[in-house]
């Protein structure tokens, strides 16, 4: 399987120099030269396997250029952190509680070292590029360059910290993360580390990384240190693509739980705000999975849902800060790798939608590209009364806890299902533990906050509820606060450079 631009017509390269650069040259994503096909009869084989089995397997039809063992070693060495041997179980919720149908399996993705589910690609990442530089003979540093919305900072980090041969910094908008996000990435120990508050918000963070990968200037000052760039963003392809994994794994434990049978369809419900956890889902439809129907999901940031609805993506509007920070984003960048997939990849069409959205931050698509995304997504957004309603809602019915964004994937199926009626049994991403957003839950559950901080209100979440508190959270209180970098926006390229040569 070779690697090709969304932008332009360039020379195809091998997986591991894709997950290597991270970012095509043209400033275009990676994307495979086809997708792969998975039958029904395949999949079937896999149950009663690990996901560790699954997940090499299925990584084995993208990353051609590794062998079996070393997806294998890969797999074996990123989830074995993970503290269910499930990796990614499903919760059985029923969506309405007063008339039961079609069940929703709520696919708990949080159960890694970080408690979000970037964990899942995440801790992959490092072990696949570990390998490409072995396979490409690179002798460079790579300097994995990150901008976070909240939950990739810290999974990055902890998955890169002094790996061999890389150095990992991370962006972030300051005052634009939960305080629990803020404190996992400032407390992250490692030689190779670096975390930095940007001025701004998530957008300014993200658009400052992809110039820093566009400027020519830049790369040859790096290049003089013997060190080259790379990213753990869901640009990436090596990090989007152990994602197309746990949609697979969510559908066989519906089907081992009896909700469905081999072959059914399902609709897959996702809270998205930079389209990489809903890709890797359309990457799963087109490879055979029966899905029926995509949800995008967004919170009032809702660019994606005007998108969906209208064929104009326009991000020139108010910017909201939510309980769902994580999808407080207007430039989705992986739309973009969908609109190479959809027009049968017009990589002139899709420079040209990229362009238009960076010269006048919009871009309108044809009708006949809308219809075909019409019949592959449904697109809702839920307000912030509407997050904290359903949260109070399903715990108020199962005794089961979601988390602010989880909440929307599930208060958008709704809408869904209150405008088409359509009871297709339902696999929906959970995507964050509840305690990372420990207020907003406890405000959704209508228990008093004032006057705690981030620890009490953990100890009160978990008093009332008798959840789990994920081991990594409970240990932040008494975690050294190791990072305390802030800069403006104009500054990142400086502090890239500057911690290059250290």
């Amino acid at each position: 399987m070779k690697y090709i631009s969304t932008r332009s017509k360039i020379k195809p390269i091998s997986s591991a120099e894709a997950i290597l650069r991270g970012l095509a040259a043209d400033g275009g994503l990676f994307v495979p030269e086809k997708i792969p096909k998975v039958t029904l009869e395949e999949l079937d084989g896999f149950r009663g396997k690990t996901y560790e089995q699954l997940s090499a397997w299925l990584l084995g039809k993208y990353l051609t250029d590794y062998t079996e063992d070393e997806l294998g070693e890969c797999a074996e060495l990123a989830y074995n952190w993970f503290d269910v041997t499930a990796r990614v179980p499903v919760a059985i919720l029923i969506q309405d509680m007063k008339n039961p149908v079609a069940p929703v399996g709520n696919m708990e993705l949080w159960h890694g070292p970080t408690s979000a589910f970037k964990d899942v690609a995440l801790q992959m990442l490092p072990h696949l590029m570990r390998m490409a530089l072995k396979k490409v003979d690179e002798t460079k540093t790579i300097l994995i360059l990150v901008a976070t919305s909240g939950d990739t900072g810290k999974a990055a980090l902890a998955g890169f910290a002094d790996v061999p041969q890389t150095k990992i910094m991370v962006f972030y908008p300051d005052g634009g993360v939960s305080k629990i996000q803020r404190l996992q990435m400032i407390t992250q120990a490692g030689s190779n580390v670096n975390v930095t508050a940007v001025k701004g918000n998530f957008d300014d963070a993200q658009n400052g990384v992809k110039k820093i990968f566009g400027d020519k200037t830049i790369r040859k000052e790096l290049d003089k240190l013997g060190v080259k760039l790379s990213s753990a963003n869901s640009i990436n392809w090596g990090r989007l693509v152990p994602q197309i994994v746990y949609y697979f794994a969510g559908y066989l434990e519906l089907v081992k739980a009896e909700q469905i049978k081999l072959g059914d369809q399902i609709i897959i419900s996702v809270p998205t705000g930079n389209f990489g956890n809903i890709l890797a889902a359309y990457y799963a439809l087109r490879m055979g999975l029966p899905v029926k129907k995509l949800i995008c999901a967004s919170n009032i940031n809702n660019v994606l849902t005007e998108f969906f609805a209208t064929g104009v993506y326009n991000r020139n509007r108010k910017f909201f800060k939510t309980i769902t920070p994580s999808m407080d984003i207007l430039i989705s960048s992986n739309l973009e790798r969908l609109l190479y997939h959809e027009t049968g990849g017009d990589f002139r069409q899709v420079s040209k939608y990229m362009a238009e959205l960076n010269s006048n931050g919009r871009y309108v698509i044809d009708k006949d590209l809308k219809a075909r995304l019409d019949k592959i997504f449904h697109a809702e957004y839920v307000t912030e009364d509407e997050t904290k309603l359903f949260i109070q809602r399903v715990y108020g019915s199962f005794k089961y806890l979601l988390d602010t964004h989880s909440a929307v994937s599930i208060a958008a199926l709704s809408k869904y299902r209150n405008k088409t009626k359509d009871l297709t049994p339902v696999l929906s991403a959970s995507t964050a533990s509840p305690y990372k957003f420990t207020s907003s839950v406890l405000e959704a559950l209508e228990l008093p906050i004032d006057g705690l901080d981030d620890f009490a209100q953990i100890n009160l979440l978990n008093k009332k509820t008798s959840s789990k508190v994920p081991k990594n959270l409970a240990v932040l209180n008494t975690a050294q606060v190791l990072h305390n970098n802030v800069c403006d926006k104009d500054e990142m390229p400086q502090r890239v450079l500057d911690f290059a040569a250290q």
